[in-house]
């Protein structure tokens, strides 16, 4: 399969600048042989201080066109963006929610748990409650997680009992702290012997309601179950690529044991 992260700089409630660089994305990933894109955090409104309905609304129609897009490209898509909370949710905040698209059909939605305290991110969104699904996407049994999920290990071990083979990373991840980011990246795919696509933005911007005032690298990167760095962005707006094989995860599983040799031990 050959996936990409596209980076680009996402303009803080400007929904339809942000479709618009999502589209001339998509279309340059469909002619490239791409089969599943990965987007940044938050790619249609970024963080806006206040989800109103608008920003609601206008989320909801750009994600309608980015499933007629994955309809028409035959592409596969992920990213994030604002989601409303389930039915009998006792908090009312919208989510931050991780969406893969095929076929113009949603195969999988997750709702980022973990919430980044130092720009609020707490106080206009509601964490999600549940770890992450896994689902069969052409050749790979996919995942995923979104951006400060990745410090948190034990989030993804379910994605990883259940076969896991390819992690998608959408994230507005700081220039202050690219190295973590790399770092957190390759381990989590050796960990999980599972390739990663990490999708990051490109730009700065004041986040969240402390209006944080941070730079993205642009540093996507799309690694090997065995902690090889297939691709990587340097700061440029546009696709990161790379072709995964299915036979490379299931080759070093079968080599390398590890879910077999775990032992759980008593707390």
């Amino acid at each position: 399969m050959r996936v990409a992260a596209f980076q680009f700089d996402v303009r803080r409630g400007d929904v339809g600048a942000n479709l618009a660089a999502v589209e001339r994305g998509l279309r340059a990933a469909s002619e490239q042989g791409v089969e599943l894109v990965v987007l940044p955090e938050m790619w249609a409104t970024s963080f806006v201080a206040e989800a109103d309905a608008e920003a609601l609304r206008e989320t909801d129609a750009a994600l309608e066109r980015v499933r007629a897009l994955s309809r028409e490209l035959r592409l596969a898509v992920a990213g994030s963006a604002f989601g409303a909370p389930p039915t009998g949710a006792k908090d009312t905040l919208p989510r931050n929610r991780l969406t893969l698209i095929q076929d113009g059909e949603d195969l999988l939605t997750y709702d980022k748990v973990h919430l980044f305290s130092p720009t609020a991110e707490h106080l206009g969104f509601s964490g999600g409650t549940r770890a992450p699904a896994t689902v069969d996407c052409g050749e790979l049994r996919v995942s995923g997680a979104i951006c400060y999920d990745l410090r948190f290990a034990s989030l993804l071990r379910a994605p990883f009992d259940d076969g896991a083979e390819l992690l998608l990373v959408p994230a507005q991840w700081p220039e202050t702290r690219s190295s973590h980011w790399r770092a957190l990246v390759v381990g989590r795919a050796v960990e999980h012997q599972a390739f990663v696509v990490a999708a990051n933005r490109t730009g700065a911007d004041e986040v969240g309601r402390r209006k944080l005032a941070l730079e993205f690298s642009g540093n996507s990167l799309i690694v090997s179950p065995h902690g090889h760095v297939l691709a990587e962005g340097r700061g440029e707006v546009g696709l990161v690529v790379a072709d995964v094989d299915a036979d490379d995860v299931r080759e070093l599983r079968r080599r390398v044991p590890v879910r077999a040799d775990e032992r759980r031990l008593d707390s």
